[in-house]
């Protein structure tokens, strides 16, 4: 899996990140938008750059390195941000396929979310306050 950069919020696994670059080089540079539950559930969405437009409701979580000249960014809606800010995400990639409009769905993969409870320093790097 690609380390995440100190405290980021968002990673990459290698399966999901060689998908990527195959994508990039199909569609042209690529971004993500966590569902919020319409469409694929709660799966994250990848589109080509501009197909999905991103608005002052939405909060960027990070930059997803992929070994591209730029890196991917992911978005997720402000009120799904609530829910989900005490986490960190891992984009992944597992066999089947997706309900929704995202790329990769033709490849007969599907890009999931792994995650896991942010840690105190992460905690603190965000502005959070750590669990007692």
């Amino acid at each position: 899996m690609s380390e995440p950069k100190p405290h980021s919020r968002v990673a990459v696994t290698d399966a999901a990140a060689s998908l990527l670059r195959t994508l990039t080089a199909q569609h042209g540079p690529l971004m993500f938008h966590q569902s919020g539950g319409c469409c694929d559930g709660s799966a994250p969405m990848c589109f080509p750059v501009g197909m999905f437009l991103i608005g002052p409701g939405d909060v960027h979580l990070g930059s997803l390195e992929v070994g591209l000249d730029e890196p991917i960014e992911v978005y997720i809606s402000e009120a799904q941000f609530e829910y989900w800010k005490y986490t960190h995400l891992t984009i992944d990639v597992v066999p089947g396929r997706g309900a929704g409009f995202s790329v990769e769905g033709p490849t007969g993969n599907r890009f999931i979310i792994r995650s896991r409870m942010l840690v105190d320093a992460e905690l603190e790097t965000f502005g959070l306050a750590p669990s007692a």
